[in-house]
């Protein structure tokens, strides 16, 4: 995780505008006179499920970052800085940043250079003949191997050791890279010894890691490389090198478990497969994917995907905005004997996985009798917080209807039910009267993948730089993304935008940089990016007033002139009506 995504994380909107403006509740979101303009009806709302406020009255917006720039005539930095005290989030300094980007590098190098050690030992010594076997059983050809370096180490205490002090790695630097274990009596020897070897690189194609594998009975069957500053288990992604641009041109990514299901895969022509390496899929994995697609199978075994539905799977759908999906095994299988035995099984196994609150549905309702009351109630109690972590109210509509006809009670039983889960008036209270302590409530995570495309398209084709003039800063509602498009527009050329912009921003500029964007039909995309961008805000704009006026009419008192948001709300919907007139006449002509 960055240390600004720490800072979100931590980070309450509600807490840190209620220390500039007196905010009334108004339905879920807050209220209170704007403190950009003059105002003697309020116009400024704060949303703190979305983490984000705008000012209908002077139309600007964003988040917590936003706001603080705004307020306090900050750069992206300070602001951080401020936000990060707050929160209690410590930034390293500039040198510190620089001496740990110098030490991943040489720890890359080191990894690189134990890869095609062990990848020449799997080749051409007369000791990795057992491994070779193994693979050549497994049906690997000798350019999979090649293309995922695949390897073998030594059954000696320290053949790694002396081959990368050779190349003048120190041993230290080879004990921080996890390449070296110190035993108890002070011994330092090799890690990994006789074992099948798996490198682990990241998106750029950095080796990071290695998974290892034994080649008898003896337990654990698998060893991975430690923690290290180059390699995070967690947040890593077996075969992610070569299966992002799959992924991206599929729009999808399989989720698998083990290294070899997704080399199986790869070699049959299953070019968007990971693998979450025998670890749960963890939020960091699903949002490192997000920047690829926002559609998610996960290919799991029925207990494995049973689990991961139950725990984690609406938090995830909340982080991607889209339905992940299951696709479960035959009983006993893997996806490699799937993906050898039959492709096309394969195939349809993915394209019928189910949405993964379908199958925790059918999955709670096998276990329980629901002709029983008991069993009703634990089913309802079990799946109503499935249901209510969903930030999509038309779905969670949806579910609340499937969950009442599974268990034959009425939908308002069940939404009577949902209400006692949901946090009362006070506990929302809490937040803005103490400001110091930041709420732990799910976030509704704003899309941005929409906006990062379109930078992609600006760094990598600058000529669309000209079109931008009428694209708002504040069509970007990820502060990242906003700060490059901002300075990305000060500055004459993209090498000049790296220095423009704060150092705790190179590594996001980098990712949007780097991104693979097709190469065709530009003119279009750009066009296509901008009409989308500008969409999506108005629709929320006028979503977020259509909003307001209901509870305004509802529940009154919050103070809001009704007449001006009503004006502005009919004003937006009539911008939007424009735009999507301008789109239809695009696709007309585009038939002609």
């Amino acid at each position: 995780m960055s240390v600004i995504d720490e800072v979100k994380q931590k980070t309450d909107i509600a807490s840190i505008v209620s220390q500039y403006v007196t905010l009334k509740k108004a339905g879920r979101n807050l209220v209170g006179l704007c403190p950009f303009h003059d105002e003697r009806n309020p116009s400024f709302f704060v949303y703190p499920e979305q983490q984000s406020w705008h000012c209908f009255g002077c139309n600007t917006g964003g988040d917590a970052f936003s706001f603080i720039m705004k307020k306090e005539g900050l750069d992206f930095g300070e602001a951080l800085s401020l936000l990060a005290q707050r929160a209690g989030v410590t930034i390293p300094s500039r040198a510190g940043r620089d001496e740990e980007k110098e030490e991943k590098e040489r720890l890359y190098k080191i990894n690189e250079a134990a890869a095609r050690y062990f990848h020449n030992l799997l080749l051409n010594s007369s000791e990795g003949v057992k491994a070779r076997n193994y693979f050549q059983g497994r049906g690997f050809t000798d350019k999979t191997a090649s293309e995922f370096q695949l390897g073998y180490s030594s059954n000696k205490w320290d053949d790694l050791k002396k081959y990368l002090q050779e190349q003048g790695y120190t041993e230290d630097e080879l004990v921080k890279a996890g390449l070296l274990v110190e035993s108890e009596s002070g011994r330092i020897y090799d890690r990994f010894r006789n074992k099948l070897m798996f490198p682990i690189l990241d998106i750029k194609g950095h080796v990071i890691g290695f998974g290892a594998r034994v080649l008898d009975d003896s337990q654990p069957k698998y060893v991975n490389s430690p923690q290290t500053p180059a390699f995070n288990k967690s947040g890593s992604l077996y075969g992610i090198n070569l299966a992002a641009a799959g992924i991206r041109q599929q729009d999808t990514a399989v989720i698998v478990e083990g290294y070899v299901d997704v080399i199986t895969a790869h070699q049959n022509g299953f070019n968007n497969v990971v693998a979450s390496m025998g670890t749960s899929v963890t939020e960091a994995q699903v949002s490192s994917l997000k920047r690829l697609t926002r559609n998610l199978v996960l290919a799991l075994d029925a207990d494995a995907a049973g689990e991961e539905a139950m725990l984690r799977g609406v938090s995830y759908e909340n982080i991607i905005e889209s339905e992940i999906r299951v696709a479960i095994l035959p009983q006993g299988k893997d996806p490699d004997d799937v993906v050898k035995e039959d492709a096309d099984a394969w195939r349809r196994l993915l394209s019928e996985a189910t949405p993964i609150v379908d199958y925790t549905i059918t999955m709670i309702a096998g276990k329980l009798d629901l002709d029983t009351a008991r069993d009703k109630s634990r089913a309802v109690k079990e799946l109503l917080p499935v249901i209510t972590a969903m930030n999509d109210k038309v779905r969670q509509a949806h579910y609340i209807q499937k969950l009442a006809h599974l268990v034959k009670v009425s939908e308002r039983t069940i939404e009577a039910e949902l209400s006692r889960l949901k946090p009362g008036p006070e506990r929302k209270r809490v937040a803005i009267s103490a400001p110091e302590k930041a709420t732990d409530a799910p976030r509704a995570l704003l899309s941005n993948r929409l906006e990062e495309d379109y930078l992609t398209l600006l760094l990598q084709h600058p000529e669309y730089k000209a079109n931008t003039e009428n694209i708002l800063p504040e069509y970007f509602f990820n502060s990242e993304n906003r700060e490059v498009f901002i300075t990305w527009n000060k500055v004459d050329e993209l090498a000049r935008l790296r220095d423009a912009l704060d150092v705790t921003l190179h590594e996001h500029l980098d990712i949007i940089a780097s991104r693979e964007l097709p190469s065709n039909r530009l003119d279009e995309k750009d066009a296509d990016y901008r009409q989308r961008l500008e969409e999506r805000y108005y629709k929320k704009l006028a979503e977020e007033i259509g909003g307001i006026l209901a509870i305004e009419a509802a529940e009154k008192g919050s103070g809001a002139d009704v007449a001006k948001l009503d004006e502005i709300g009919i004003e937006y919907s009539l911008h939007l009506k424009e735009l999507y007139d301008r789109k239809s006449r695009k696709r007309l002509e585009s038939r002609r």
